[in-house]
């Protein structure tokens, strides 16, 4: 149960071992590894998290140890720490106890000579062991020297000054004297009294010669000594950094590879051991807000497919029983990446046409309290929420839409491909990297107002042009569309439905999202995931991204189901986890997709396929035998200083870069945006409120002409006219008046997008809003009659 340790620590040790710490009455006693170091007694549920998951700490300079049994005992700070442990054996509890209070002896005695002397001295090392002892010893010794020292040239200079003063008093009376008989008793005195002054200064100068040379040379050992201990501290650091890392890769790497049932996940535990395992996914302590199922059992097992699958030619694999997931098209996918195929041409490099910046001013450090703002807002819509920029990003969420294309080449490589499957797993992949610039990405962007546009004009540089538009007000819709060159088109409406639940905020994207490949004609659609903001009430904001997205092609029948694993506690993978299936329109696999949205994805070949044994809900698991993994997306690495600037990767740093020529309602052009990108928030708070209040008057407008043209039939058409024009009016969401939500339910909003019309796809059988041009011959011409300045 816990490493092999002497019965009695010595107090510079560093103790650590396997503990059974009290969660909950639900829960009861669950194992944790805990570590004592340093008078502090730190926890973690496994020993992999000591590189960068601390569990809890409790300082035992103002701790109390009490021993309940012979197994039991509790450590507590005076009721804001409370820790209810548990050991193996009456043995091991004694180990315990022995160490934590010669732990705690040493952390009061260092405590108590920290506030008398007020001095800093370097830490010792928590592993330096019987070293530190004798270290310690020795800075003590030399402490008590030097003050020593420091007293005897106190009194040296008492002595100096007495025998000083007295020496003066007789030089005095020396120059007054004038009988001569009285002259050789006042010189013998006059001598004497200096004699002892000589003497005294000689101690003095020799008591600070003695200091200076001991505080040089021992000032000197203890620099090199501190030195030393961090240099040592810093490659203890970089080497646990280094093992977690390739721990983390390992792990993440066996997992792509195969996923095993829950059953041989950890061969060397037995049936208590599962029941901790699980156990370990509910702590007291944490802060995080996880979700209550347990965790699902694998859909399907992956295993390497038989060697000779890697010998034999396509013409051979045909012969394979009906099970298996061979497509006659794609046999050699795995042998011959897309991206090196001699039968695809590969485009020219294109030289930018402009610098592209690469920093933007660095976050001001200012501290709103999120919960004083939102805890009157549980349950409410998201959008009904008046927030300050201060938890923003200098974006709008039409620019976020816009960075879905930073992958834009796996779009490019899908253009290339001959085979749907082999298509459908770029598409699969693309839909994928679109979360992972969302991973540290905790800032709300700017909501757009009606009319708000966004273009990303990157045809010169990457072959590909978007536009978004704000389409809708109530709710809040924005139409994104992008084409390019190399003959794909990217579609999208989305509209955000959000709750606020109090310890997190579910966001839940509405709409679909559609792909067309030109050459294929193939046209595949999917909707997005809920994205989850963890942590709003207390702790450190972060996201998750869950739920199931099904790829289809409404062409070939082809789809692609994945499955993005929500964090989990009781979940043994590895975190933010994605897998997937591509099947051709009879439901026959052929390709395999696993990875991380927030760092790679991967595919493999099926072979073949079997039912294998029965999960652990009794559902029948497919085993699929597949080729070794190929690598089809890894994220971009941040830029430097990314924590800095809100985590913005390299598109995102340009997204809001001024540029010439745009259309005066582009989210470039938002004061509110550039003034809070600048550092100026308060400023901009000021100018949101303003845009704020503009738009609600430009839509109470807009009601007033339409309830007119609707009581007058004769000016319909004027009316009518007049509104189409979308551009003319101002509006955003609504302020946290209830009297404006009530007065837009009764009036529905009359705005017409622009640039784009409302049409029901016949493909997908969809109604959204669709690109019907003019914005780029608009552009070109810089012709932006049609457009007010809504800013």
């Amino acid at each position: 149960m816990s490493e092999a340790k002497s019965p009695t620590p010595t107090p510079g040790d560093t103790y650590k071992g396997w503990l059974f710490k009290w969660t909950n009455y639900i829960k009861g006693y669950q194992r944790r590894w805990f570590v004592l170091s340093n008078g502090l007694l730190s926890y973690y549920r496994t020993q992999a998290e000591m590189g960068h998951t601390c569990r809890g700490t409790i300082n035992l300079a103002t701790a109390n140890i009490a021993v309940e049994d012979s197994c039991n005992f509790v450590i507590s700070n005076g009721g804001a720490q409370t820790y209810h442990l548990k050991a193996s054996s009456e043995v091991e509890r004694q180990r315990w106890i022995t160490a934590l209070e010669l732990a705690k002896a040493k952390a009061v005695q260092m405590q108590a000579e920290s506030d008398d002397s007020g001095d800093d001295f370097p830490a010792v090392s928590p592993n330096s062991g019987q070293g530190g002892d004798c270290r310690n010893t020795e800075i003590q010794s030399t402490l008590r020297t030097l003050n020593s020292k420091v007293e005897d040239l106190a009194t040296c200079n008492d002595l100096i000054v007495k025998h000083g003063s007295a020496l003066q008093r007789s030089l005095s009376e020396l120059e007054g004297l004038r009988v001569a008989v009285d002259m050789g008793e006042k010189v013998k005195q006059v001598t004497e009294r200096a004699t002892l002054f000589r003497i005294t200064s000689n101690a003095m100068i020799n008591a600070c010669r003695d200091f200076l040379s001991m505080a040089q040379s021992h000032s000197k050992r203890w620099q090199k000594a501190l030195q030393t201990e961090r240099e040592q501290r810093i490659r203890l650091e970089e080497t646990l950094e280094q093992l977690a890392k390739q721990h983390n890769h390992l792990e993440r790497a066996f997992r792509g590879a195969t996923v095993l049932p829950p059953s041989f996940s950890n061969p060397a535990l037995g049936n208590k051991g599962a029941v901790s395992g699980k156990a370990d996914a509910s702590d007291e302590d944490d802060d995080n807000e996880f979700f209550d199922a347990m965790e699902e059992p694998a859909e399907f097992i992956t295993v390497p497919a038989d060697p000779k699958y890697h010998r034999r030619s396509g013409s051979n694999i045909s012969g394979i029983s009906s099970e298996t997931g061979t497509d006659d098209q794609s046999v050699n996918f795995d042998e011959l990446s897309l991206a090196s195929n001699p039968e695809s041409p590969q485009p020219l490099e294109l030289e930018p046409v402009r610098q592209r910046r690469t920093r933007i001013p660095d976050k001001p450090n200012y501290y709103l309290n999120l919960w004083s703002i939102m805890k009157n807002c549980i349950g409410k819509e998201l959008s009904k929420i008046p927030m300050p920029v201060n938890f923003n990003e200098p974006l709008s969420m039409l620019q976020r839409l816009s960075e879905d294309l930073e992958y834009y080449e796996l779009l490019d490589k899908a253009a290339k491909c001959h085979s749907s499957l082999e298509q459908m797993c770029y598409v699969a992949a693309f839909t994928v990297s679109s979360y992972s610039t969302t991973v540290h990405r905790t800032g709300k962007p700017f909501n757009p107002l009606l009319g708000e546009t966004f273009e990303l004009d990157r045809h010169r540089e990457c072959g590909y042009r978007s536009l978004c538009e704000q389409v809708s007000h109530h709710p809040p819709a924005a139409a994104h569309h992008a084409f390019s060159e190399k003959g794909w088109t990217l579609r999208q409406e989305i509209t955000l439905a959000s709750k606020f639940r109090g310890k997190y905020l579910s966001i839940m994207p509405l709409g679909s999202i559609q792909c067309i490949f030109e050459k294929s004609n193939n046209h595949y659609s999917w909707k997005k995931v809920t994205t989850t903001v963890h942590n709003i009430i207390v702790g450190k904001l972060w996201i998750d991204q869950s739920g199931e997205i099904d790829v289809v092609n409404h062409k070939t029948g082809d789809r692609c189901h994945l499955k993005f694993a929500p964090y989990s506690y009781f979940s043994r993978d590895v975190p933010r986890k994605v897998t997937g299936v591509v099947t051709d329109k009879d439901g026959k696999a052929h390709y395999v997709l696993s990875g991380t949205w927030d760092e790679k994805m991967e595919f493999s070949k099926i072979m073949q396929s079997s039912k294998g044994e029965n999960g652990t809900e009794g559902k029948q698991r497919t085993v699929y035998q597949t080729l070794k993994a190929k690598e089809i997306w890894r994220k971009n690495p941040l830029p430097e200083g990314a924590e800095n600037m809100y985590y913005f990767s390299s598109l995102a740093l340009t997204l809001n870069e001024p540029e010439e020529g745009v259309a005066p309602t582009d989210s470039r052009r938002r004061p509110d945006q550039r003034l809070m990108e600048e550092g100026h928030w308060d400023e901009a708070n000021a100018e949101k409120q303003r845009l704020e209040e503009k738009q609600r008057s430009a839509r109470r407008e807009r009601e007033k002409e339409a309830v007119k043209a609707a009581s007058s039939p004769e000016e319909a058409v004027t009316e009518a006219s007049i509104n189409d024009s979308p551009l003319k009016t101002d509006a955003k969401e609504p302020g946290p008046a209830s009297s404006e939500i009530s007065d837009e339910s009764a009036h529905p909003d009359t705005y017409q997008a622009l640039w784009f019309e409302k049409i029901d796809d016949p493909v997908s059988g969809e109604t959204l809003h669709i690109y019907k041009g003019g914005y780029w011959e608009a552009k070109e011409q810089g012709n932006w009659d049609l457009c007010s300045d809504i800013f």
